[in-house]
């Protein structure tokens, strides 16, 4: 049997009603770190010409990025919306391709949209409660639909895992997830490449 590595235990407390660990310090991403993540970049610009608003913020724990070890955390996605397309993650696929990752939504409303290499796209609507399972080769991203309120999900992935974000920067995904008549609408990404 391999001997495992000298790796302590953590004890971290993460806040269920907002998300927020007062142990850890959050990493966020700022508007500005989006640009061309979103199908309509002059209104993003537009935006920007008034503030930098922080779009969503996460607490990933400094765990080590190795085989066997399992990082987790919260993300706190804050409502908004670049034109009509409701804020969301950049999304990722992991570098190695054969990772699952699971998320459970604390609190919001949202949507966990994926999609593989092959073409094949699924959804999931997350509210509270709700626990989805992003199947390994599955490129991920978390989409706040709610008008006021954050979406707060906890997540796990194995360590080693890493993110790819250039091939959604690059491609886009498949689908958008807009509002359209004062509710959610997935359709498809015009400006998406094959």
């Amino acid at each position: 049997m391999e001997k495992v590595k000298n790796v302590k235990s953590i004890a971290v407390k993460f806040n269920l009603d907002d998300g927020i660990s007062p142990d850890v310090k959050s990493k966020k991403r700022v508007l500005s770190e989006m640009e061309g993540i979103y199908y309509n970049n002059e209104e993003l610009k537009k935006m920007l010409s008034k503030g930098n608003p922080i779009v969503y913020e996460f607490y990933d724990l400094d765990i080590p990025e190795s085989e066997g070890n399992i990082k987790f955390g919260t993300t706190i996605l804050y409502p908004g919306k670049v034109g009509n397309e409701f804020f969301m993650t950049k999304g990722h696929f992991h570098e190695i391709l054969d990772t699952a990752e699971i998320y459970y939504c604390i609190r919001g409303h949202g949507y966990m949209l994926m999609e593989n290499t092959e073409g094949n796209v699924e959804v999931q609507e997350m509210t509270a409660g709700i626990s989805v399972y992003v199947p390994p080769g599955f490129a991920h991203r978390s989409i706040n639909v709610s008008e006021k309120e954050p979406l707060i999900s906890f997540f796990a992935y194995r360590a080693d895992a890493g993110h790819d974000y250039k091939t959604i920067e690059m491609k886009g995904f498949r689908k958008l997830v807009l509002e359209k008549g004062g509710k959610p609408d997935i359709i498809d990404n015009p400006k998406w490449i094959k």
